[in-house]
């Protein structure tokens, strides 16, 4: 992270580096936010004075717990859980499980720290939480993980419930995990409430769960796109992941008429110059579902496999990050711009690194931080919570429309908040206040609680 100038931002992320030693992850997102808010709130005196910004970043509590469960083959394994309860000023915890092997506290704490400003800009009433465990599904069995799922589930089921917190799915967790999990809570409880979401369609979910975040992706970028008069058709788009945010971002292109261009894994990146197909989608799509790799591609549809590269030096107008942290660095926001990239709206969690942000901030391109961009999974989680509540389920159709309500919305607060004397939007400046103000406010109103 470059040196920092403003001098109460550097005073500020002392502290929160004093207090939080070893954890990266968390100071980046902290240090995202605060660059934008720490100016915003300097002549706001009642808001220094009852430190609402410093009682943000600390997190109401964190839930550290044991979870043990035993393999197919008799042994007994030990893994940790977590749950980060950020912020409920405006409403119940709510965010995802991840289960991963890089998950630590620090990366939980960042992705919580985030959620309560994405959650906050969909409109809904929802505070912001994350929880997970260093838990690797992969190789695993069916059985395996339903038996880690329902040990995690009996010591997290002590802590959640449909006003308190209700976590969701993340990397790791998809309707399988959070079905052993909501089943191993109604064992316990013997209640059948909205504790979970990401739901099977037959217990309770919302319809376009799945999609919702790659499709909001891509509404963003079509509001974007629209200020200055200008659309998605034929416009060459590289996605970088092959998960479900990714694919449904490619879905929802290919469907609105956009060129895809790219898609990508940890060994590296396909690239198919005149834009995949929906067949070619598909065929991706089962691949993946099958463990296999991107590089088998080349032979699959003849698309170029590029090893152990990202996307972002590939001929692009629009850049869709949905594959993980930190994937766009310096010398690839260099290449953005330098390619003529006219707009990049983030899928995954703090795909920019600080030195990619500043760089793209310094230049024409338009760019939508996650959360703001990404906010469609939680968006239609939050959705999910209102058709439990009142017993009843909507048409996919209906999802889909209160889907691009909400981030229009949130487009709309990112261009009142982030927009300058010229004109020019800073559409990170903008979630980020937009964000800040409304949590704020509710705790100011609460006695700054």
């Amino acid at each position: 992270m470059s040196e920092i100038k403003d001098k109460d931002l550097a005073a500020f992320m002392n502290g929160v580096k004093r207090r939080n030693p070893g954890e990266p992850e968390f100071h980046q997102a902290v240090h995202e936010v605060a660059m934008d808010i720490i100016p915003y709130i300097r002549d706001n005196e009642q808001v220094k004075k009852m430190r609402i910004l410093e009682r943000m970043t600390e997190p109401d509590r964190i839930i550290s717990f044991r979870v043990v469960w035993e393999d197919d083959k008799g042994n007994i394994r030990v893994n940790r859980g977590y749950r980060v309860q950020q912020n409920n000023a405006i409403g119940p915890y709510k965010g995802g499980i991840r289960f991963h092997p890089t998950v630590t506290q620090s990366v939980l704490k960042f992705l919580a720290f985030e959620q309560v400003f994405k959650n906050s800009l969909t409109g809904l009433p929802l505070g912001g939480g994350k929880g997970g465990a260093d838990f690797n599904p992969k190789g695993k069995s069916d059985s395996e993980i339903m038996r880690f799922c329902q040990a995690f589930m009996t010591e997290l089921s002590k802590y959640i419930g449909p006003n308190t917190d209700v976590p969701a799915g993340d990397i790791g967790v998809g309707a399988r995990e959070v079905g052993y999990m909501f089943g191993q809570y109604k064992r316990l409880t013997d209640r059948f409430e909205g504790i979970l979401t990401g739901k099977g369609i037959e217990f309770g979910g919302s319809a376009i769960r799945p999609e919702a975040t790659g499709y909001g992706v891509v509404y963003m970028m079509e509001c974007m796109l629209a200020t200055k008069g200008d659309s998605l058709k034929g416009k060459a788009c590289a996605v970088s992941g092959s998960g479900n945010v990714a694919s449904f971002c490619a879905e929802k292109l290919i469907e609105l008429g956009a060129k895809v261009v790219s898609l990508s894994d940890s060994g590296g990146t396909i690239y198919v110059k005149d834009g995949m197909t929906s067949d070619n989608l598909n065929w991706v799509m089962d691949l993946k579902a099958n463990g296999g790799r991107m590089s088998e591609c080349a032979t699959g549809f003849g698309a170029k496999y590029y090893a152990g590269n990202r996307p972002w030096a590939l001929p692009c107008d629009l850049a869709f990050p949905c594959a993980t942290q930190n994937e766009i660095e310096a010398a690839d926001a260099r290449a953005l711009v330098k390619n003529g990239c006219i707009a990049v709206s983030e899928g995954a969690n703090m795909p920019s690194d600080p030195d990619a942000i500043d760089i793209l901030r310094d230049s024409p391109v338009m760019h939508a931080p996650s959360k703001a961009a990404n906010a469609g999974g939680v968006a239609v989680s939050g959705l999910e919570m209102s058709q439990n509540s009142l017993r009843m389920s909507w048409t996919r159709e209906e999802v889909d429309t209160h889907l691009k309500k909400i981030i229009t919305n949130i487009h709309t607060q990112c261009v009142d908040k982030g927009k300058d004397k010229d004109g020019n939007v800073d559409y990170f400046k903008g979630a980020n206040i937009a964000g800040f103000d409304k949590v704020a406010n509710a705790m100011l109103a609460y006695g700054a609680i």
